[in-house]
């Protein structure tokens, strides 16, 4: 039996899930989606980047992930929307949950994509176009959002397939249409290829994918190394892969926050690490699990990026600990250049055994207390929220104490003194 793959994507994700809210929820009557609107974060903050935009804004060349102000000079007019990942959450779920509802595997590839593995389901709801249309009206009618639906016997060639014409339209490319739909295209519409690689290719007269399907692997290899051996798989239409519904246990955990102003003050950017350590190490008790390498990344004023890592004696997931490593490797690595952007990166994942490797520089510390505080403002927070406890240190601190990942003022909508037109 001929594998049947589904990738579903929603159009302009963050922006619809916005518009249908306002619609159906807040008794708007003007649909982003039909005007030149954009999600995009504060600029104040230095967190001004466009996340998603309406199809009126991209005839503006507006293009996700430039910044607002340029953004602005093309389109004096564009309405910027803040983000609400709450709202984008529970949307994301919703559109999964209806997935599901067609097929037992569905392996959620981003909050807005996934993968459904359709095979053996022309009984159930007829041929696989016909599937993808109805999965497609199917989540319109129930969520109010459209999505592109691409059909095939892979998971690379469904992905393809559904990013071909938007918005609301399901594609099929099977191995066999490769020639009439993908070959023509530019190599960079490629999966997998980027920008790099795209001029590599170009410097070997390679311009269109089938060029790409027709070149020597040989030769891609020399210059691309495995990439080139990947790429060229996928141009002929060869994955392996299979859906998979559960996801991979993460290889590494991390957050970083770009500040308000420069960080000129070790103190300050102790703080920072302070802050981040406390998300990433709560993230990591809460799946059991530790880490036994560290790594900080630092992002200057002129955006360079500078990053360094270090082994940890023995895996952990102490707060305080991980914020250890991170200000030593601070001092390392910093030259005193004023700071917008830090980070903390954690890698090396295992199950937490409740075992520790004692060793002579350990004597003064006692990491089972420290666990033991730490699991229990766990508790406190789960049960009352983040706020509820924090450091002294933060008090008086214009920093929030547990930063990275999602802020507050994204995570939850606030409507008060906005009007919904």
């Amino acid at each position: 039996m001929e594998k049947v793959i589904f990738h579903i994507d929603v159009n302009s994700a963050f922006l619809s899930w916005e518009a249908v809210y306002r619609l159906k929820t807040l008794g708007g009557s003007k649909d982003l989606r039909e005007v030149p609107s954009a999600i995009a974060g504060d600029k104040q903050v230095r967190h001004g980047i466009i996340l998603a935009k309406s199809l009126p804004a991209k005839k503006f060349h507006i293009q996700t992930g430039e910044m607002v102000g340029t953004a602005l000079k093309k389109c004096p007019d564009l309405l910027l929307i803040p983000p609400h990942y709450d709202l984008y959450e529970h949307a994301s779920r919703a559109f999964i949950e209806v997935l599901q509802d067609f097929s037992p595997c569905v392996e959620q590839y981003s909050v807005d994509e996934a993968f459904c593995d359709m095979t053996g389901t022309v009984e159930l709801y007829g041929p696989p176009m016909v599937t993808a249309n109805l999965i497609k009206d199917t989540i319109y009618k129930n969520l109010g959002f459209t999505v592109n639906v691409g059909v095939s016997s892979n998971k690379m060639l469904a992905k393809m397939a559904g990013d071909f014409k938007k918005p609301n339209l399901a594609h099929s490319l099977f191995p066999n249409e490769l020639k009439a739909k993908m070959w023509h295209l530019p190599v960079s519409e490629l999966f997998f290829v980027g920008r790099a690689t795209t001029k590599k290719l170009f410097s070997l007269g390679i311009h269109t994918i089938g060029e790409l399907a027709a070149t020597d692997p040989a030769i891609l290899r020399s210059h691309l190394k495995t990439q080139g051996e990947i790429i060229w798989a996928f141009a002929n239409g060869y994955d392996f892969s299979s859906v998979v519904s559960e996801a991979p246990r993460q290889k590494g955990y991390g957050n970083s926050i770009t500040i308000a102003f420069d960080i000129t003050d070790k103190e300050v950017a102790y703080q920072v690490f302070l802050s981040l350590s406390e998300t990433v190490a709560a993230r990591l008790r809460a799946d059991k699990l530790e880490i036994s390498v560290v790594a900080i990344s630092l992002v200057d004023c002129d955006f360079n990026r500078y990053s360094h890592q270090c082994n940890l004696n023995s895996t952990t997931n102490i707060t305080e600990e991980i914020w250890r490593a991170a200000c030593k490797l601070f001092n390392q690595l910093w030259s005193g250049v004023p700071l917008r952007n830090l980070g903390i990166h954690t890698s090396k994942v295992t199950e937490s055994m409740g075992l520790r490797q004692m060793n002579l520089f350990d004597l003064n510390m006692n990491y089972e207390r420290m666990h033991k505080l730490d699991v229990a403002i766990d508790s406190i927070r789960d049960s009352y929220g983040d706020d509820a406890i924090f450091r002294a240190s933060f008090l008086n601190s214009s920093l929030y104490h547990m930063a990275g990942g999602i802020s507050k003022e994204k995570r939850f909508a606030n409507y008060e003194g906005v009007t919904i037109e």
